[in-house]
């Protein structure tokens, strides 16, 4: 089982491989393209902005690849700025064009005096699927890390296979065939985070 971990220069990669390598994977940081297209498995971590990470994507060649992947029906695991890339465009730039194999929107939060922006910190993820094997074994309640200001709005209700409440329930998980993609940081999640990067691992 070969996983490579996308590299275009704005992911949390070390944390990310450390965690995959737990569970015995053979993962690979690249981003060329037949490395690539020769894993069994690829991730796409990611922090910063939604359009410095398109522009780097773009630079690096790797939008055509990653689409071709996911297409291919390999199994994908986006991860914070990566979740929000796999959708069609964001509020925080609204000129740029996400990689668009998810339909729907990546959106902000709106500060209010009880809920800070960025979002950062342990909250509860609330399963909406039963089935969804990146959540296999992860209960109802379950704390994961989170740092994000913009969150994704996915059109089509059934991909989304957990909630979480911050000042509106918002998507933390999405689920669509082969893609799986987590809001908060599984890496950064401790012993919940490690469970579902063994199911990715594993189960997916």
């Amino acid at each position: 089982m070969k996983i490579a971990i996308i590299d275009y220069g704005m992911g949390n990669i070390h944390s990310v491989q450390k965690a995959l390598q737990f569970f015995g994977s053979q993962t690979l940081v690249t981003n060329i393209i037949r490395e690539l297209e020769e894993a069994d498995k690829l991730v796409l971590p990611g922090v910063g902005a939604f359009s410095d990470a398109m522009s780097e994507l773009k630079k690096r060649g790797l939008v055509t690849v990653i689409k071709e992947q996911i297409k291919k029906k390999k199994p994908f695991l986006g991860i914070c700025l990566g979740m929000q890339l796999l959708f069609e465009k964001s509020e925080e730039a609204s000129d740029t064009q996400g990689l668009g194999v998810l339909k729907g929107t990546v959106v902000k939060f709106l500060a209010t005096s009880d809920l800070r922006v960025p979002h950062m910190g342990w909250n509860q993820l609330n399963p909406a699927k039963n089935d969804c094997p990146l959540l296999k074994d992860i209960g109802q309640g379950a704390s994961v890390y989170f740092c994000h200001s913009y969150y994704p709005s996915p059109d089509q209700e059934q991909d989304i296979a957990a909630y979480t409440d911050y000042g509106i329930n918002f998507a933390s998980v999405v689920w669509k065939e082969n893609i799986y993609a987590t809001q908060f940081h599984p890496e950064k999640s401790q012993n919940v985070g490690l469970k579902i990067m063994e199911n990715f691992v594993k189960s997916c």
